[in-house]
């Protein structure tokens, strides 16, 4: 049986998202909403704090791959 290839050409990125989704995981559990509202707004700022090498567009990325991760694991929580 052959390997699947790696398809991720930035895995840097890869990298900072698992780092990225153990701090900021919290912010899309539906159950921290503060006055009905997600918290996911801060999940950029933890992120900037906590990775500031990375640029704006790889913070987005991040936000972006982690809602979609988070999503994948607590389907019920939509």
């Amino acid at each position: 049986m052959n390997p699947t290839p790696e398809r991720r050409k930035n895995l840097a990125l890869r990298e900072a998202v698992d780092q990225a989704y153990r701090l900021i995981e919290p912010f899309f559990d539906p159950a921290n909403a503060w006055n009905g509202q997600q918290l996911e707004h801060l999940a950029y700022r933890l992120i900037r704090e906590n990775l500031p090498q990375l640029p704006p567009a790889d913070v987005q990325a991040i936000v972006t791959a982690a809602t979609r991760i988070y999503r994948s694991r607590h389907p019920a929580g939509q």
